[in-house]
C-alpha cells in the first residue's frame, strides 16, 4: 500500500452503512476508493465525485466488482482535471463530514462527503488484476520457461514432445 494512504488510521465501514445513515458516521476516518466521475475546482477548494469500489488489501479499488454508489471528496488543494480524468482509479483517506445532494441526469441523489487527508492517484499502468498474472505466471515455473524458443511448437506438436 502506498505510504500516503497506508499511514492513516481508518475504520473499515461498508459504503452501504454510511450511505443509509451518514449522521451516525460523521467525523469517522475512512479509506475508500473508486473511479473518478467528475472534478469541480472552485477558488478555495476542489471537489471530486467518485464511483465507490471496495479496496483490496493493497488499497487499490477492485473495479472488477460491482460499484456500490457515489461519494464526494473535498480538499483545499487543487485537483488537476488533466491528471484526474474520468475513469482513473483513486484511493482517498479522510473523514466523513456530511451528506450532500448532487444531480445525476434529472434525479437528485444524496451522497457522502469526505474531507480528504490524502488522495492517491493510481497510475494508468497499474492494474492489480494483472499483477498476480505478471508476478506469478509471467516467467512460468522457472525463468526462461515461456521464452524458450521452441516451447510452443514442442508443446503442441506431438512429434516434438519430450
Amino acid at each position: 500500500m502506498p505510504p500516503d494512504i497506508r499511514d492513516f488510521s481508518a475504520v473499515d465501514i461498508p459504503y452501504q452503512l454510511v450511505a443509509q445513515n451518514i449522521e451516525a458516521y460523521q467525523d469517522t476516518p475512512i479509506r475508500w476508493g473508486g473511479t473518478v466521475i467528475a472534478i469541480e475546482n472552485e477558488a478555495d477548494f476542489s471537489f471530486m465525485q467518485v464511483l465507490f469500489y471496495p479496496l483490496s488489501r493493497n488499497g487499490y479499488p477492485q473495479t472488477n466488482q460491482a460499484g456500490a454508489g457515489r461519494f464526494a471528496v473535498t480538499t483545499s488543494e487543487f485537483i488537476d482535471p488533466a491528471l484526474f480524468t474520468k475513469g482513473t482509479e483513486v484511493t482517498v483517506t479522510g473523514v466523513i463530514k456530511q451528506s450532500i445532494e448532487r444531480s445525476v441526469g434529472n434525479k437528485t441523489i444524496s451522497i457522502p462527503l469526505i474531507a480528504a487527508e490524502a488522495i492517491h492517484l493510481w497510475p494508468a499502468s497499474y492494474r492489480e488484476d494483472n499483477l498476480y498474472w505478471n508476478t506469478r505466471y509471467r516467467y512460468g515455473p522457472y525463468p526462461g520457461y515461456y521464452s524458450y524458443p521452441f516451447f510452443y511448437r514442442r508443446h503442441y506438436d506431438p512429434y516434438y514432445w519430450w
